[in-house]
């Protein structure tokens, strides 16, 4: 049995990763959260999964770094300088980051890369995503997700083609754009559509998930594959094998 620890634990995620963690018979290393040894977890841990902060996430990389333990990271809102330390720390220690550990959503952004491999910018691009009102960041993790898939099937640069929070007199959309659109309200747990457009027909492309055992499930998943990896960056289209 592998022993999972969990950055995170008294969050909604936390309480669905205990539960996971039991139904797939594994072992539950326990949990850190705010104020807590972070190392001593660590050390108790064969892999770790963290669905905390972004401000939390330097010293749970210092600490895995430090003891050679793997981690996967499902935390949103994460901004290049997070990034550019998960890269650092991957020097060293095999790192799983995603914005979404549902297996089923990253089966939809390998449909999304291919869709838009084949379809060239005559066929608007456009995420609409839900969460639930306590969601604190936008577009969702999730949705940049999808816009990365969506880029990379058009061989394009996401940060300078996308295009969110469009209000007033914006102009017309820019030929080629990925767009997102973010909406928030009750307990909704994720709710992702990918719209490609032209100008006589249209695809919608649509996961709904109707709980957070389904993020939970995959972030397990992704602590079995991950713990027989080398040090280095990986996602979660390699768990998936494709």
């Amino acid at each position: 049995m592998t022993a999972i620890g969990i950055i995170g634990s008294k969050g909604r995620m936390g309480q669905a990763l205990v539960a996971a963690i039991a139904e797939a018979g594994q072992t539950h290393a326990g949990g850190a959260d705010q104020g807590d040894d972070v190392a001593a977890l660590v050390g108790a841990s064969d892999v770790l999964v963290d669905f905390s902060s972004p401000k939390a996430l330097q010293a749970t990389l210092d600490a895995c770094v430090a003891a050679g333990k793997p981690i996967v990271i499902g935390t949103t809102g994460l901004e290049a300088a997070h990034h550019a330390a998960i890269d650092h720390a991957a020097e060293k220690i095999a790192i799983l980051q995603t914005g979404n550990t549902s297996l089923g959503i990253n089966m939809l952004a390998a449909l999304v890369e291919q869709a838009a491999s084949k379809l060239d910018d005559d066929w608007d691009i456009e995420i609409v995503e839900m969460h639930h009102r306590h969601k604190v960041d936008a577009p969702s993790g999730t949705a940049k997700l999808l816009g990365e898939a969506a880029a990379m099937g058009r061989s394009i640069d996401l940060a300078s083609h996308s295009e969110s929070g469009r209000d007033g007199i914006t102009g017309e959309r820019a030929r080629g754009a990925i767009g997102f659109a973010s909406l928030r309200g009750g307990s909704v747990a994720g709710d992702h559509t990918v719209v490609l457009a032209s100008d006589e027909e249209r695809i919608e492309l649509t996961h709904r998930a109707e709980n957070r055992m389904i993020f939970a499930r995959g972030a397990v998943k992704a602590t079995g594959w991950l713990v027989r990896q080398k040090a280095g960056r990986y996602g979660m289209k390699s768990v998936l094998g494709h």
